[in-house]
């Protein structure tokens, strides 16, 4: 019966109450708490700086300007209709959209209100 002098050693090793530095395992590192959530925490930055806030910022545009209509502005409703506002009652319109033709329409129906500096498209009927 031969012994080898490594299987002494770790025997003498393991009666002695020492872990040989072959069977020893690393100690797994705890990642705190925020580190497991920072990934999250940027990709919601992401999305706030490129998504979320440019859309508040375009609401709040679009609800001053909503606020500032007033008589004998041109505007364009959603449904692409062009007209002059005639009257304003609180949330209501009165537009005029052809000659003798008024609509009431709610603000919020209004898409875009046309400046001077844009031109408004008169459509040609074609015989």
């Amino acid at each position: 019966m031969s012994f080898k002098p490594t299987k002494i050693i770790l025997a003498l090793f393991y009666l002695a109450g020492f872990t040989p530095a072959l069977y020893a395992q690393e100690a797994v590192p705890r990642q705190s708490p925020f580190g497991s959530f920072f990934p999250l925490i940027v990709i919601f930055g992401i999305f706030y700086f490129l998504l979320i806030r440019p859309q508040q910022k375009k609401a709040k545009e679009h609800q001053i300007m909503l606020n500032s209509v007033k008589k004998d502005d041109k505007i364009i409703t959603n449904g692409g209709l062009y007209g002059t506002v005639v009257n304003v009652k609180g949330n209501v319109l009165e537009v005029k959209i052809a000659d003798g033709v008024k609509v009431q329409i709610s603000k919020s129906a209004i898409s875009n209100v046309v400046t001077n500096s844009e031109q408004v498209v008169t459509p040609e009927v074609v015989k």
